[in-house]
């Protein structure tokens, strides 16, 4: 889930570009979304998200910004985000959003049996329940 103070929470599918090393996400979405219209300057965000396990989550933050770039939208682009666009890449209504991030929150679990156990054994001791490993990494 990607959100910024002007756009509301909604599940987008982030892409990394293998070439770059830096602290970038990139998200494609259509230019008449509120995600676009906030991004069309620098804007603060939030990115949400789960392991298919349920053993890894995230809150990710950094600042999202528009950009025209068709190199990189060469690079990421697939079936996907093709499903959402008439034209294709070439379409007029494809607008590329560069998430820089600026630090993450992790949460690592063991993952639905073992969260299920913790709190069970924490409801019959009183003891907090064993969450897994948490911390914040600072890009």
């Amino acid at each position: 889930m990607l959100a910024t103070k002007t756009a509301r929470a909604i599940p987008m599918t982030h892409y990394i570009d293998e070439d770059d090393r830096s602290a970038v996400l990139w998200f494609i979405t259509a230019k008449g979304t509120d995600l676009a219209k906030s991004a069309e300057g620098r804007a603060a965000a939030e990115y949400l998200i789960a392991s298919k396990d349920e053993s890894l989550w995230a809150r990710i933050d950094g600042h999202v910004s528009a950009v025209t770039n068709p190199t990189e939208l060469d690079k990421i682009w697939n079936a996907i985000a093709g499903a959402w666009f008439e034209d294709g890449k070439q379409d007029p209504d494809v607008q590329l959003i560069r998430f820089d991030l600026t630090e993450a929150e992790v949460w690592a679990t063991d993952g639905g049996f073992k969260f299920l156990y913790e709190i069970g054994k924490a409801q019959l001791t009183g003891e907090k329940p064993d969450m897994g490993k948490h911390g914040t990494i600072r890009f």
